[in-house]
């Protein structure tokens, strides 16, 4: 019989300065958890931080305990949430998109429409903005992973996604998550 893991969500966000993630990583070590999966970035003059701590009740405990210290040394807010493992079961093909544009408001919101309105979950986003090469033309790209739906026709989404994209005046690419 296998044991069920569990695994409590840490979200860290402060002002930016060095040793953060040290300290992060360091708390979750001396009590005994590992951690299993993580974002962290630096957003704007702040750093924020999500992991995901596996370990045992007891140690998840420990960690629990020791967050107001470490919210207090690193001059963070942090919050934390106990969840379990990861629902399977769903027939879901992993597909990334890719979206380049020139920077306008509202692309997040019709990306996540589009997606949305056919119950297809987006499950990792990551936007940025930079200057074009050469003109400067401030940019927008988004890459998503994405969960479909087995029984969806993907060469029809394909088509429909990329002709909403045209609409928009967005450049996209759907195609599966290789690797």
């Amino acid at each position: 019989m296998t044991r069920q893991k569990t695994y409590l969500v840490i979200s860290a966000l402060g002002e930016d300065h060095p040793g953060i993630v040290n300290q992060l990583s360091r708390t979750v070590l001396e009590h005994g958890c590992n951690i299993e999966d993580s974002r962290m970035t630096v957003l704007g003059g702040e750093f924020a931080a999500m992991l995901l701590v596996e370990g045992k009740w007891n140690t998840l405990a420990k960690i629990e305990n020791a967050l107001p210290e470490l919210e207090r040394q690193l001059g963070m807010t942090i919050i934390s949430k106990r969840t379990g493992e990861r629902a399977t079961g769903r027939n879901l093909l992993p597909y990334a998109v890719d979206v380049v544009s020139m920077d306008h408001p509202g692309i997040v919101n019709n990306l996540a429409g589009f997606f949305a309105d056919r119950k297809i979950n987006i499950e990792d986003m990551a936007t940025s903005t930079y200057a074009a090469a050469h003109t400067g033309t401030p940019m927008f790209s988004v890459h998503m992973t994405v969960g479909i739906p087995a029984d969806i026709h993907i060469a029809g989404l394909r088509e429909e996604f990329m002709d909403y994209c045209d609409g928009l005046n967005l450049d996209a690419v759907l195609e599966p998550l290789k690797g």
